[in-house]
């Protein structure tokens, strides 16, 4: 009884136990799911039936019936984008790449921001909406299930496969791809599991030709595949979970019993961590998708190297960064030109600050601010495009923030990164400091960027607005410079596995890419022992309370 207790464990979603990479589960999934695809690998249509029928059982494992929501998504989509691809008159396809956005944000916004728009509209107007998960009612009256209703959760990835299938639809739309065969296809590529809860985000045009390849697996990219799997695992294990539990989340849980030194590190502890963990992932998503035959896009590129905010966000969360730029920053105008949405969007988000903030001068600091810009753009051309390319800029950064998550924490996240970056892309053009062909001006901007990214990542990691000015406040008003030397010596593996994080992380790209040619070209049996290792890493997370990916929330 109990061994069929355990099976029916490992078949049914456990809410407290999702899917994840660090737990012995998936791997015997993953193991499981390669046996079966050598029986099925030399056939597309089967491989990819295969793939899509493994990933929504992955899926279930990890957001349970949501999959629901997947699979709407994915019919929706497959019919739009060969409805597209059919009709030849301009506004009907453009009409149907609207409806593709529209019905996927609908999708995106009910389960994502719920809360959050009702909030709002609590503090705006005082009034109580009660937030009801429709779906759930819906399906309780219609099939007599029990799904909880008075509140809704939030399907793990959504903000991924949802951005995934919108690129299908304006891609198809742009002609940059030709829709898929057949809606098992179509699934396959919405749902690929290594990538589904936490990205890379991927393009049709880059993924959807993978599809009706033929499965090719060298010597070499088997070794490069376990050397991304491993890479990921210690970064996540050894870096991001370590740091957390030693220092990080004890600091953010109560920042009113530590020093300013102390929350300092915790931030610049974040900063690490937050990569760590999320690089990590995708990190073992490539290398898991490498021995399927997939490749999925680069995620990450030494972001703490950078020497400037844009410098950083071209190395941050690629996947992202380029989809903002390519389905949003360039259709709002880009540095060019502007777009009535744009200018809707700002008025709009103007109005709301000044309603929820209720201060008559910032009202009217705000309606200066909107005229000035109007008038700017109404008598000089130079003008025009300075304040649409800033518009845009900020715009973009802000939805940005919005979409980590539903909350004014990321909104103001994404604002002081959008400022950062317009102060940048105009200081540069007057300062002295630009030329980062001198080591020292790169130096300089590499601390300077380094600092701006940690303290903004207060209103990341605090669960509320307030919480973050109090964890800032801490480090001018109470930094405790009689307890520095205490606080080093009392959690010195702390900074030790700190400080040597960001020494890995800042060593030369050249010689990291030459460890991973070493890697892949390694023999066969070095290509075990490292295998090995990794079964050994795995297996020491058997005993160990892993951190779920901090990406999972988002």
């Amino acid at each position: 009884m109990m061994e069929q207790w355990n099976i029916v464990e490992w078949l049914t979603y456990q809410q407290d136990s999702p899917l994840l990479f660090t737990q012995r589960y998936f791997w015997v999934f993953f193991a499981l799911v390669m046996g079966g695809y050598s029986v099925v690998y030399k056939h597309t249509a089967r491989r990819n039936l295969f793939l899509f029928a493994v990933s929504l059982f992955f899926y279930y494992k990890t957001s349970g019936f949501y999959f629901i929501i997947l699979l709407f998504s994915t019919a929706i989509d497959f019919g739009i984008g060969w409805a597209i691809f059919r009709n030849k008159v301009r506004w009907q396809r453009q009409a149907l790449v609207a409806l593709s956005v529209v019905v996927n944000l609908f999708v995106l916004g009910y389960f994502k921001y719920a809360y959050f728009i009702a909030g709002f509209l609590h503090d705006l107007t005082g009034i109580e909406i009660e937030v009801v998960n429709q779906f759930a009612l819906w399906t309780n009256n219609a099939v007599g299930t029990n799904f909880v209703f008075d509140r809704i959760l939030l399907p793990v990835g959504i903000s991924f496969f949802t951005f995934q299938t919108i690129s299908y639809s304006v891609d198809i739309y742009r002609g940059h791809v030709a829709p898929v065969k057949n809606i098992f296809d179509f699934g396959f590529y919405v749902s690929f599991f290594p990538q589904l809860v936490a990205g890379p985000i991927v393009r049709a045009s880059e993924f959807i030709p993978q599809l009706y390849q033929p499965y090719a697996l060298t010597k070499e990219r088997a070794g490069l595949a376990v050397f991304w799997i491993l890479n990921g695992l210690l970064k996540k294990l050894v870096l991001a979970d370590y740091l957390a539990v030693q220092f990080i989340d004890r600091v953010f849980d109560n920042p009113q019993l530590y020093s300013g030194f102390e929350t300092m590190s915790a931030l610049f502890g974040y900063s690490m961590q937050v990569y760590a963990d999320f690089s990590g992932y995708t990190d073992v998503a490539i290398g898991i998708a490498m021995l399927l035959g997939f490749t999925l896009p680069k995620n990450f590129n030494s972001p703490y190297k950078a020497s400037s905010v844009a410098e950083f966000w071209r190395r941050w969360h690629l996947s992202l960064s380029t989809w903002l730029r390519d389905y949003l920053y360039i259709p709002l105008g880009g540095n060019r030109t502007g777009s009535i949405a744009s200018y809707l969007i700002v008025f709009l988000f103007l109005v709301m600050i000044a309603l929820v903030v209720d201060q008559p001068l910032l009202s009217v600091l705000l309606g200066v601010l909107f005229a000035g810009g109007y008038f700017l753009m109404r008598y000089s051309t130079t003008a025009e495009r300075w304040v649409n390319t800033n518009i845009n800029l900020m715009l973009t950064m802000v939805l940005g923030g919005l979409w980590h998550g539903s909350s004014w924490n990321f909104v103001t996240w994404g604002t002081l990164n959008g400022v950062g970056l317009v102060v940048y892309k105009n200081w540069k053009k007057i300062s002295p400091w630009a030329d980062k062909s001198r080591w020292y001006n790169r130096a300089i901007g590499l601390v300077i960027t380094l600092v701006f990214i940690t303290f903004t990542r207060a209103w990341f990691r605090s669960p509320t607005w307030d919480g973050a000015i109090q964890i800032l406040a801490k480090i001018p008003n109470d930094f405790g410079w009689s307890t520095v030397g205490g606080v080093l010596a009392g959690n010195w593996k702390y900074f030790t596995v700190l400080i040597l994080g960001y020494c890995i992380h800042w060593i030369p790209s050249a010689h990291k890419a030459r460890l991973r040619r070493a890697v892949s070209t390694a023999p066969l049996w070095a290509l075990f022992a490292l295998a090995l290792a990794a079964t050994m890493v795995i297996y020491q997370i058997l005993s160990a309370e892993v951190q779920p990916f901090i990406y999972f929330a988002f």
